[in-house]
């Protein structure tokens, strides 16, 4: 068979365009902020993550601009190689130090900063143990690695266990590799249980800290910091397309390992380095996030305002504990013509079908920033009641 036959054969994209209620690739013509113009028309932000809604901050777009006078607009290389500027080495030791690591490696993505360090780490006769709910880049890096992976239930940690008792010792690694928050459903991994059962069964931990990065912990260090682990997990992965408002990832760990990551990651060594304006975007958002702790206040403000006035309602909000809040609709129909509604209405949400989440569960997923205000807040709970009520969502 032609390996182009999946292509031409693929409808379900297109009928869905038809029926008016395709919900990818929209157009916005305006920075990520609150609001956000698309075809003209102004539309609430309620699927951005850009927890601390830094991306329209003067002084990040400042540190860009000056980034991109002094050293241009790329670096026309690897980090190993031509590709590393002066400023990378400083913001891998800032970073270091925000999270309370040794040592941190940026890479071109928080995508390749997975890849890059669990391909490179676990090797064909090891194990990667892995949250079944875990973000697709963890999945495609263990298939790069050509390790063994078994999923465990979500955030079930009998069933860990379970599997970490089957694991052969002998001559096999072990990396249990977990979210720190979820980021379908917003809940965060039982992370002292997980760090627990590695050091009984003799297993390394990887957290990919995506969405915990800006959001969990005092300063907003994340789940390690949240739940006072610094100092037991092996490895944090952070994304800085979110609370960090800019593009990038990085891999934080003992001195050894980021050395080793630095002479044998494939995805670091055969990648272009981090631009300029990315790399001094992320350095000037850690100086915000610490001068400025009363923005993860008022992240939680809005996340539990939100939260309550879903459930009070009778939405079903999941697991939901982080600014990242699911509002189950269903079949994938419903959930379609629920985010038509409130697109129309003026609303920008995020529906997620199969196979992210399971046949009969779709949802809305909202998130929320710092810089929500409540009138804008309020504002999406009213058209929320409404549709909810409008389609037989809520009673």
């Amino acid at each position: 068979m032609d390996i182009f036959h999946k292509c031409f054969s693929y409808t379900e994209a297109k009928e869905y365009i038809a029926r008016g209620l395709y919900p990818y690739f929209r157009e916005i013509e305006s920075g990520q902020d609150t609001e956000v113009f698309i075809n003209g028309k102004k539309m609430l932000m309620l699927g951005s993550n850009s927890y601390m809604g830094l991306t329209s901050h003067p002084e990040v777009k400042q540190a860009a601009v000056d980034a991109i006078n002094k050293y241009g607009t790329g670096n026309a290389g690897s980090r190993f190689l031509n590709g590393t500027l002066d400023i990378h080495r400083k913001l891998e030791e800032k970073l270091a130090d925000f999270i309370g690591t040794e040592s941190a490696l940026l890479y071109g993505t928080g995508y390749q900063a997975n890849v890059g360090a669990i391909g490179c780490l676990v090797g064909p006769k090891d194990y990667i143990i892995t949250d079944k709910m875990d973000h697709a880049s963890i999945f495609d890096a263990a298939r790069f690695s050509f390790g063994k992976t078994i999923k465990f239930k979500h955030n079930d940690m009998e069933d860990l266990e379970r599997i970490l008792k089957t694991c052969d010792e002998e001559n096999r690694g072990r990396l249990i590799v977990v979210d720190g928050v979820f980021s379908m459903e917003g809940d965060i991994i039982k992370l002292p249980e997980v760090v627990r059962l590695a050091k009984k069964y003799h297993a390394r931990v990887l957290v990919d800290d995506a969405h915990g990065t800006g959001v969990l912990g005092k300063r907003g260090q994340g789940t390690t910091s949240h739940f006072g682990l610094e100092a037991d997990v092996d490895i944090i992965v952070v994304t800085f397309s979110k609370s960090f408002a800019s593009l990038g990832g990085a891999v934080l760990a003992k001195e050894p390992i980021i050395h080793y990551l630095k002479h044998h990651s494939r995805a670091l060594i055969f990648s272009a380095s981090m631009p300029p304006a990315a790399v001094q975007s992320v350095s000037k958002a850690i100086d915000i996030i610490k001068r400025e702790p009363e923005r993860i206040d008022k992240l939680w403000h809005n996340t539990n305002k939100m939260k309550k006035g879903f459930e009070d309602m009778g939405y079903n909000t999941g697991v939901s504990e982080t600014p990242i809040i699911p509002v189950v609709i269903g079949e994938m129909d419903d959930c379609f013509k629920f985010w038509k509604m409130l697109t129309d209405d003026g609303i920008f949400v995020n529906p997620v079908v199969p196979p992210a989440v399971p046949h009969g569960q779709c949802l809305i997923r909202t998130s929320y920033m710092a810089t929500h205000t409540d009138e804008q807040l309020d504002r999406a709970l009213e058209a929320f009641h409404r549709i909810g009520k409008q389609l037989g969502v809520i009673s």
